[in-house]
């Protein structure tokens, strides 16, 4: 199996190897993709001195490792970096936006502002650290530091602490106080008392969608039905004769707390894109920031379902059914599957930048979504519920972003 088709060693490599080398001075030098973009070009610079955008992503998705983000919070913070980075470019790109070196250096600026800002949010222990990467970014191009990255800078710091006042208000951090009920059929909390990982997401303020419930799926199959045994039975049989490739697939996708998690597995597809047909940095933000917020915006949708159905999962349907170690058991219903709720909104997003990638990027989202149904967690239909789900929620998000009256525009 490649390193790209392989979750846990591209975001591994992706983070720790690029990323946090990155808070060392040589974020750009790390990260950066090896094609020449096109604020590059008209500067006369190498491509390295160009794109700032694809260190400070490789240098959240270390820190999100470091810290031990749980996959929910962390695609909470991967959405709050890439929306900021990309109305930053924006905004600079409104003063100093005529091309060659100024527009250059202030997109640099701009990213590298409002993501120090951010991030210091996110992560306050590691300012300094974040400082140091934004001078080191200053200092990278030909004469020292270039007074449009200055005026950039200043102007993604002010919008970094506009993201940062969204983010302390958008109920992320609130405590979950809905009842979580008992019965057959319905989960059962891993804890005593019951609690439930995410609980809070359905009343946190999305980016795009005007509810939580916008895209709610219909219900699962009954518990006790014809077509829940057989999917249970599925389940049962693969435990009972799980092979050592599903063990691998389950494992590889389980990108738990201490990884930089799934969604920068995703992520890391969209650096290489931007790699591979040389993007500017206003088109490479604008990618981030799509593909995350849309990922975010799944994750709400996806959590609403879990907490109308509150489903069973499938190991406590059946005791006999085992779950592979390296996943564990999640804390929160089985309907629909998170991970092809993310999985199907980032694939979606990335189609629509890199259509050629169309057919790879949907194997991917298979290949997430059985390696649930291998772990003894999912159902097939959590997998396709979830999935469903998370294309519509996509499809809302790529529509909104090209109407030009979105989050992702500036006001």
């Amino acid at each position: 199996m490649s390193p790209r088709n392989n979750p846990r060693q591209v975001v591994r490599s992706f983070a720790i190897a690029a990323g946090f080398a990155a808070l060392t001075g040589c974020a750009d030098h790390a990260s950066a993709p090896t094609g020449l973009s096109l604020a590059a070009s008209r500067s006369g610079l190498p491509f390295t001195a160009g794109l700032a955008s694809p260190a400070w992503q490789a240098t959240e998705a270390s820190l999100v490792a470091q810290a031990n983000l749980s996959p929910v919070v962390a695609v909470r913070a991967y959405s709050l970096v890439g929306v900021a980075q990309y109305l930053a470019v924006q905004q600079a790109e409104g003063r100093d936006g005529g091309g060659g070196r100024e527009q250059l250096e202030s997109d640099r600026g701009a990213v590298a502002g409002a993501s120090a800002v951010v991030l210091t949010y996110l992560f306050p222990s590691q300012a300094q650290a974040l400082e140091a990467m934004v001078n080191g970014q200053a200092n990278t191009s030909p004469g020292g530091v270039h007074p449009a990255f200055g005026r950039g800078a200043a102007i993604g710091r002010a919008i970094g602490g506009e993201i940062v006042a969204r983010a302390r208000t958008d109920g992320f951090t609130n405590a979950f106080t809905g009842t979580i009920p008992t019965g057959s059929g319905l989960w059962i909390s891993n804890t005593t008392p019951a609690t439930i990982a995410g609980g809070q997401l359905p009343g946190v303020t999305p980016w795009f969608l005007s509810s939580a419930n916008q895209f709610r799926p219909a219900p699962p199959p009954a518990f006790g039905s014809t077509a829940f045994t057989a999917a249970l039975a599925e389940i049962r049989q693969i435990s009972d004769t799980r092979t050592a490739d599903q063990v691998q697939s389950a494992t590889f996708w389980a990108q738990n707390a201490g990884t930089p998690t799934t969604a920068a597995y995703w992520i890391h597809i969209a650096t290489d894109g931007i790699n591979e047909h040389a993007l500017s940095e206003r088109e490479a933000t604008h990618l981030y920031a799509l593909l995350s917020a849309t990922m975010f915006d799944a994750q709400i949708g996806c959590w609403d379902a879990k907490e109308t159905y509150w489903f069973i999962r499938p190991w406590q349907a059946d005791p006999l059914i085992t779950v592979v170690a390296a996943v564990g058991k999640p804390n929160h219903p089985s309907y629909p599957s998170g991970h092809s709720c993310l999985s199907s909104s980032a694939a979606a997003v990335l189609s629509t930048f890199f259509p050629e990638q169309r057919d790879d990027l949907a194997a991917k989202v298979t290949q997430a979504g059985l390696s649930r149904m291998y772990a003894g967690i999912h159902y097939r239909f959590d997998i396709e519920a979830g999935q469903a789900l998370g294309r519509s929620v996509a499809d809302f998000a790529i529509a909104a972003d090209a109407s030009g009256n979105s989050v992702l525009t500036p006001h």
